[in-house]
């Protein structure tokens, strides 16, 4: 019974005979054929080079759902046992592919073509003159340039969420509501901060830090009428908001070093800034780095907070570059030259990520 049982789990290579496996790689091939066809031909439609296509990539659409049922039933009739091990992944990565790829591609064509949704003319392919555009642009290099700032002011929010899960992390009193107060701005919206603070507190004429301020002497007060103050007061606003996820994640590795090794650093000699320095900083860097990069990508997409308070002002002082592709949708219904800004800040995106991720696993690596 025993070596029945064990040959229950053993994959033995199938019977498959040349006709089998030439029907499988005839339908993989010939589905792929037809997909390639059907999506050359909707692709030459769209760009002008030929007048009879399709009215939608529906047809498209078809052909691909086609060449993915034909490729997992051609993987099962080419290798049987092992092809239905296939079958466990293959399906989600092709899902993942229609839903990442696929999109990404039709973006593409978008960028390169001309339309707005205000012209009777449709989408009109237009060539590189959207790149033109794009490079010629001084408000989109500005909002760049604001994105820089943005993300440096990350160290800043490191550094003071550091400090807030280090007086956390000690004995004081009341720890567990300071925990919670702390952790409050994270539970709210961004969109709710911009209207609670921008909107309300920080207003102008009625806003009650306005008028405090002029009750004490300051005349003339306005946090978002002169560009440095009002791109600091944003940079403000957003800190305040997502300084608690940074401290939540350095709190959490803070109470998983062991008491041992702070008191043997003790021990030794290394208390008060010189253990925090020799000792806890060194043993904190993975969640560190990890709560940064996380920070990072938060940081990237920043938009509500200035689409709501400033709408990029004054003078786009406090533009972010989501924010500005935002407008370009909204306000002048320009999506080819909008869609090739945010390809263009994509491929920016991942070419910085990919830098500061290796640049963090050199760090992380350990040191012989």
């Amino acid at each position: 019974m025993s070596a029945q049982g064990d040959l229950l789990h053993v994959v033995t290579n199938d019977d498959i005979s040349a006709q089998r496996a030439a029907f499988g790689r005839f339908i993989i091939w010939g589905s792929f054929g037809l997909l390639v066809i059907v999506a050359a031909f909707q692709t030459l439609g769209v760009i002008g080079q030929i007048d009879q296509t399709f009215e939608t990539w529906r047809p498209t659409l078809y052909a691909y759902v086609l060449w993915a049922i034909c490729l997992c039933a051609g993987q099962v009739l080419v290798r049987g046992e092992q092809g239905k091990r296939v079958l466990f992944v293959l399906p989600a990565t092709l899902f993942v592919v229609s839903m990442v790829v696929f999109p990404l591609l039709f973006g593409l064509v978008i960028a390169f073509s001309d339309w707005n949704l205000s012209s009777p003319d449709g989408r009109q392919f237009n060539g590189w003159d959207n790149v033109r555009q794009m490079w010629a642009d001084p408000f989109y290099w500005n909002a760049l340039t604001n994105m820089v700032w943005y993300t440096l002011a990350i160290l800043v929010e490191y550094a003071i969420a550091f400090g807030l899960a280090l007086l956390l992390n000690s004995q004081i009193k009341a720890r567990k509501f300071f925990r919670v107060a702390f952790l409050l701005p994270l539970m709210l919206s961004p969109v709710a901060v911009s209207w609670m603070i921008g909107k309300s507190m920080l207003e102008v004429r009625f806003g009650p830090i306005s008028r405090f301020l002029r009750e004490i002497g300051v005349d003339n007060v306005s946090f978002f009428g002169n560009p440095e103050l009002a791109r600091l007061t944003i940079m403000i606003m957003d800190a305040w908001t997502f300084i608690p996820f940074m401290m939540i994640m350095i709190l959490a590795g803070l109470q998983a070093i062991a008491k041992e090794v702070q008191e043997a650093a003790k021990v030794d000699g290394a208390s008060g800034w010189r253990g925090f320095w020799e000792v806890t900083f060194p043993l904190m860097l993975p969640v560190s780095i990890t709560a940064i990069l996380i920070r990072i990508i938060f940081k990237l997409k920043l938009a509500d907070i200035i689409i709501n308070v400033t709408s990029g002002g004054p003078g786009g002082a406090t533009d972010s570059v989501t924010s500005f592709i935002f407008r370009e949708y909204r306000d002048r219904s320009n999506v080819g030259y909008g869609t090739m800004l945010a390809m263009f800040y994509l491929v920016l995106i991942v070419i910085a990520m990919t830098i500061l991720m290796k640049l963090a696993d050199r760090w992380m690596r350990p040191q012989h």
